[in-house]
């Protein structure tokens, strides 16, 4: 068994632009066949700002050619997510347990980083950066930049030896850390773990899809969404805080995830606003007749361009 403990915060380290594009694109490759491929126990905490900091339990393992994955919010409730294949079981408080069919966790980390990370290349650049000594050990500054200022960077750092992320961060374009996730300690063995095999072999729910609402959905125009997204879906929702009917739109440009309801407008607002927790960002726009909300890791003035963008088509 190897096991390395990460206790200092990683330096950003400065970039080294005489480097090829596919020396990063190799690096990033490798990462996801060392996370999909071995046998790992790891624990690391999300800090979005300055006091919100949150913990999470991570395993995963290689049984007999399927891949075992189990993600744990350890601060609340106790979210916990277990992937067994193509399948993962979400277990949430006060709700039953429930499968869906996909082949990665809802985690922090963007499942496209362990999956095909060619289909980012048409949005964003790869490029390598510096070097960084964590407590002994040397990690590698893999920098994934996107082409449009209107986004944010995403930037891995990987250890030299293993390959698996030690670190990773959303960044302005103006080289601004403002989300970042931290291994504070990592564990590998030769055998998957008893436990994670285990809870695979659970009575665990069959997969379920999801049913859309009956309700037709109003045809909207979103004019600023940056360059790169695509629509991924659109229905009509029940909003699970207030009852009501919103019609949802999903855009994804494959590392970025970005989700704009439009509703009637509530009684209880009555401007614009805009609130951010890390990457996340959360922009409220009124609009004459109809309410907007965009979420998304989207820079604030970003989803505030997109929000305002909103309008019923022609």
């Amino acid at each position: 068994m190897r096991i390395f403990v990460v206790l200092a915060w990683l330096v950003v380290a400065l970039p080294s632009f005489a480097s090829e594009p596919n020396e990063a694109k190799q690096l990033l490759l490798e990462m996801a066949n060392t996370v999909k491929n071995s046998n790992f126990t790891a624990s690391f905490v999300v800090v979005k700002g300055r006091n919100n900091i949150e913990p999470y339990a991570w395993r995963h393992a290689n049984y007999n050619g399927t891949e075992l994955e189990h993600l744990s919010l350890l601060d609340g409730a106790g979210v916990e997510m277990l992937r067994v294949g193509n399948i993962v079981t979400y277990f949430e408080p006060q709700n039953p347990p429930y499968s869906l069919n996909s082949s990665s966790l809802a985690g922090p980390i963007p499942s496209i980083i362990f999956n095909d990370i060619t289909e980012l290349e048409p949005n964003y650049h790869f490029a390598i950066g510096g070097k960084s000594r964590i407590s002994g050990r040397v990690a590698q500054l893999v920098r994934i930049e996107s082409k449009d200022q209107a986004k944010f960077n995403y930037w891995l750092w990987l250890d030299e030896h293993s390959k698996l992320p030690l670190k990773t961060a959303y960044v302005s374009a103006a080289g601004e850390i403002v989300e970042q996730l931290q291994m504070t300690n990592v564990s590998f063995s030769e055998q998957p773990s008893v436990e994670l095999i285990e809870m695979s072999q659970q009575n665990l729910p069959a997969p379920v899809t999801a049913v859309k609402e009956e309700q037709s959905i109003e045809t909207w125009q979103v004019d600023a969404m940056p360059t790169g997204f695509a629509l991924v879906k659109s229905e009509r929702q029940t909003l699970n805080l207030n009852g009501e009917l919103a019609d949802y739109y999903l855009y994804s440009d494959g590392l970025i995830e970005v989700s704009v309801f439009i509703q009637r407008p509530l009684a209880s607002n009555s401007r614009s606003k805009a609130l951010s927790a890390g990457a996340t960002t959360v922009f409220i726009h009124q609009a004459p007749g109809y309410e907007v909300s965009v979420i998304g890791q989207l820079p604030p003035m970003t989803a505030k361009l997109v929000a305002e963008s909103v309008q019923r088509a022609n």
